[in-house]
């Protein structure tokens, strides 16, 4: 910001004295806008020296993917965007055959198993309980009768959701690759971690008679927010920053009127 072009300093009248027409020597004052010299960048020093930044749904060190800032004025954003509690989707990979003291492959190892009877199909029944199991849980904490028109309403907007605290409520979960020892899941869901993710990878390794480590949590998308709004860390200048902000405005105010209203 403070690399920016500024503004011009402000110009104020000061007589001068200037050689008169006639020459000789002789002095007149003539009216002559000068800059003020207070606003000079020397005098005045940096123009922002403190820019409050807000974070969002926080990242653990060793996941990546869609993390979401507020500068300025945004850091009420963030509040009344925590308060929509818009789902967040991951793409978590994951591998069988291993545990570790933290469910992921980086951890110590605890064990190792075999994993030769696991197929697509037995993986997909555990992700389909794990689906149904969360969606009466979705269900409990929207505090909504579903046989109400109001239910109806917002099953069709797809706006039930907890808007209060609760625990961690997956609201899709499908698989998008499977090639023995490996595996990659998305995962819909709300108020989570990313260790609860891991861990979630250990348990279907378990019910999977078998063991997993989770090798990768990568954020997709958080609320309004995708990985292609992202900026890389080639991209963090004022001029890239300036246009994410724009592009993203009309949909965070969007999202927070169907929501909050």
């Amino acid at each position: 910001l403070n690399a920016a072009p500024g503004r011009a300093p402000r110009q104020r009248i000061r007589f001068l004295p200037t050689p008169a027409p006639g020459g000789g020597g002789a002095l007149e004052l003539v009216a002559t806008s000068v800059p003020v010299l207070a606003d000079h960048p020397l005098v005045r020093g940096p123009r922002f020296k403190k820019l409050k930044i807000g974070a969002g749904h926080r990242l653990d060190v060793k996941a990546s993917g869609v993390f979401v800032l507020g500068i300025g004025h945004g850091n009420k954003l963030l509040t009344d965007l925590y308060n929509c509690h818009l789902t967040k989707v991951y793409t978590v990979g994951g591998l069988f055959g291993k545990a570790t003291d933290d469910f992921s492959d980086t951890g110590n190892l605890v064990e190792k198993t075999t994993f030769d009877h696991i197929t697509r199909e037995k993986l997909e029944r555990i992700l389909a309980v794990i689906q149904g199991t969360n969606q009466k849980a979705l269900l409990m904490y929207s505090n909504i009768d579903m046989k109400t028109q109001e239910a109806y309403e917002l099953a069709v907007k797809g706006l039930i959701r907890p808007m209060g605290k609760s625990p961690p409520i997956i609201t899709a979960i499908r698989c998008l690759q499977f090639a023995l020892p490996e595996f990659q899941l998305e995962i819909h869901c709300l108020h989570e971690t990313q260790q609860y993710l891991r861990k979630m990878v250990h348990e279907i390794g378990l019910e999977l008679k078998s063991s997993a480590v989770c090798t990768q949590v990568r954020r997709i998308r958080d609320g309004v927010f995708t990985v292609d709004d992202a900026l890389p860390r080639t991209q963090w200048n004022l001029q890239s920053i300036q246009e994410a902000i724009q592009n993203c405005q009309l949909r965070v105010e969007t999202e927070l009127e169907k929501t909050l209203a």
